[in-house]
C-alpha cells in the first residue's frame, strides 16, 4: 500500500526565506506573516533602496524636478521674506507704536477748503493735554515744521527741512546719536541756540571736518551744532538724514512766530491698545476744540501702525505669490515621480508576482512603491534646500538683493515635497499592490 493510500502526509518543502535579486529585482526577507511591523518597514526601505541604486541615472532625474520646484520655492521666499524684513525696518525708523495728530481743513473764500493740514487748530496745549490726560502715553511732542530752508556755513550751504521739537522726538522718532549729543529739557525750556543735523546735512555743509560744535545760519539766525543723527537712510518718500532739529520752544520764539503746530507726535506705551489710545485722544481734542454733536473733527489721527500693518500685508501677499508660482515646479517634478513609478511597476511586474507567490501582502508591495516615491522626494527636497540657500546668498552677494531665508520657509518646502511624493506616488503603489500574481507571472 502506498504512503498516500495510508493516510500519509508528504513531507513538507522548507519555507522560502529569500529570493536573491538582479540588479533591478526585490529583496525577499521573512515572510510577512513572519515579521513584525517594524521589522517589514525597514525590509521594505532595503529594497526600495536597492531598486533606486540600481537605476541611480534616473532615480536622478526623477528627482530633479523636486530639487528644482524647493530650490525655486526657497530662492522666492527668502527674496520675499528679505523685502520685507527691509520694508519694516524701513517703517520703524519713522517711530513705532506712533499716532499723528495734524489738523483738519480749513475754509477759504467762495468756500473753497484746504487740504488736510490747512487748518490752524492744534496747539502745543493739546500735546500737553494729551500727555497729562490720556492714560498709556509714553511720550508726546509737538512738531514745527518750516520745510525747506537755505542753510549757511561759511562758505557752503545747503537746502533742508528744519524741524522744531521737543526733546522726545528723539525717543518718539527712534533718533540716535551719531556724534555729539542729542538737545535736552535744558536745552528745551531755555530756547538754546543749538540743533542737530542729519548725515546729508553735515556732509554737505562740512565735507572736510566734524560738524560738532560748529556755527551754522538758520534764516539769519545762529545755530550750534550739538550732535550729528545716525543714518536712518532713506524711508520710500524722502532721505530721512536730510534734517536739522532745534528744540521746540526755539523754533516757536525765534524762526517760526506761530501758535499753531504742525503736528503733535504721541507714543503709545508698549503693550498698551493703541485703538484705545486713539479713540480717547479724538475725545479729549473735541472736548477742547468744542466739537460737539455731529460737527466733523477739525483734526485727524493718523497711526503708524496700521500704515506698517498694511505694507506687511502686501509684502506677505507678494512672498506667498512668488512661492506659488515655484511650488508649480513642484508638481510637475510630482508627475515625474508618477511616470517613472509606473513605469517601474511595469518593469518589474514579475518579480512583484514571484514576492506575492512566496507571501508577501498587497501592503508590503504598496510600503516599498510608496517608500520610494517619498525616498526620491525626499532625497530631491533636501538637495533643493541646499541649492536653494546657496543660490539666496549668491544673489545677496552678488546682485546686492536682501535675502532672508526663515525655517518656517524650510518647513513648508520641504514638507510640501514630501506631500507631492506620497501624494503622486501613491497610485503607482496601490497598482502595484493590486496586481494577479498568476498573471504577474505570467507577464514577460
Amino acid at each position: 500500500m502506498s504512503i498516500l493510500e495510508a493516510g500519509a502526509h508528504p513531507p513538507a518543502a522548507p519555507a522560502i526565506e529569500t529570493i536573491e535579486q538582479s540588479p533591478t529585482s526585490i529583496v525577499l526577507g521573512p515572510l510577512p506573516d513572519e515579521a513584525s511591523g517594524s521589522m517589514a518597514v525597514a525590509q521594505s526601505l532595503a529594497s526600495a533602496l536597492e531598486a533606486l541604486g540600481a537605476n541611480k541615472l534616473r532615480a536622478f532625474l526623477t528627482a530633479l524636478g523636486i530639487i528644482i520646484g524647493v530650490g525655486a520655492v526657497i530662492v522666492m521666499v527668502s527674496l520675499g521674506e528679505g523685502a520685507s524684513a527691509q520694508v519694516q525696518q524701513r517703517l520703524a525708523r519713522l517711530g513705532t507704536n506712533l499716532l499723528t495728530i495734524q489738523p483738519g481743513s480749513a475754509r477759504g473764500p467762495g468756500n473753497v477748503r484746504t487740504g488736510a493740514g490747512g487748518a490752524p487748530t492744534l496747539t502745543d496745549q493739546d500735546a500737553q493735554a494729551i500727555l497729562k490726560q490720556v492714560p498709556g502715553i509714553q511720550a508726546v511732542t509737538s512738531n514745527l515744521d518750516a520745510g525747506n530752508v537755505q542753510v549757511v556755513a561759511g562758505n557752503q550751504n545747503w537746502s533742508t527741512r528744519v524741524q522744531a521739537n521737543g526733546p522726545a522726538v528723539f525717543s518718539i522718532q527712534d533718533w540716535e546719536m551719531g556724534q555729539g549729543q542729542a538737545f535736552d529739557q535744558t536745552d528745551e525750556d531755555s530756547s538754546a541756540l543749538v540743533c542737530d543735523v542729519g548725515q546729508t546735512v553735515a556732509t554737505n555743509l562740512f565735507p572736510n571736518g566734524d560738524a560738532v560744535g560748529q556755527r551754522i545760519m538758520i534764516r539769519n539766525v545762529p545755530f550750534t551744532i550739538k550732535g550729528v543723527l545716525a543714518s536712518k537712510g532713506s524711508n520710500g518718500f524722502q532721505d530721512q538724514d536730510d534734517i536739522i532739529l532745534i528744540p521746540y520752544s526755539t523754533g516757536q520764539l525765534r524762526l517760526f512766530h506761530q501758535s499753531f503746530v504742525n503736528d503733535v507726535y504721541v507714543q503709545v506705551a508698549s503693550g498698551q491698545d493703541m485703538t484705545q489710545a486713539q479713540t480717547a485722544i479724538e475725545d479729549l481734542l473735541r472736548t477742547r476744540h468744542h466739537l460737539t454733536g455731529t460737527r466733523p473733527d477739525d483734526f485727524r489721527v493718523q497711526n503708524n501702525n496700521q500704515i506698517i500693518q498694511t505694507v506687511q500685508q502686501t509684502s506677505d501677499t507678494m512672498t506667498y505669490l512668488l512661492a506659488g508660482v515655484a511650488a508649480v515646479s513642484l508638481l510637475v517634478g510630482g508627475i515625474g515621480i508618477m511616470n517613472i513609478m509606473l513605469v517601474s511597476v511595469t518593469e518589474r511586474t514579475r518579480e512583484i508576482g514571484i514576492r506575492m507567490a512566496v507571501g508577501a501582502r498587497g501592503g508590503n508591495i504598496l510600503s516599498q512603491f510608496l517608500i520610494e516615491a517619498i525616498l526620491l522626494s525626499a532625497v530631491g527636497g533636501v538637495i533643493g534646500i541646499l541649492l536653494g540657500a546657496g543660490a539666496s546668498y549668491v544673489l545677496s552677494k552678488l546682485a546686492g538683493w536682501d535675502t532672508l531665508i526663515t525655517p518656517q520657509s524650510v518647513i513648508l518646502a520641504f514638507g510640501f515635497a514630501a506631500l507631492v511624493g506620497v501624494f503622486f506616488g501613491y497610485y503607482p503603489a496601490r497598482k502595484a499592490s493590486q496586481l494577479d500574481p498568476i498573471e504577474a507571472l505570467r507577464y514577460e
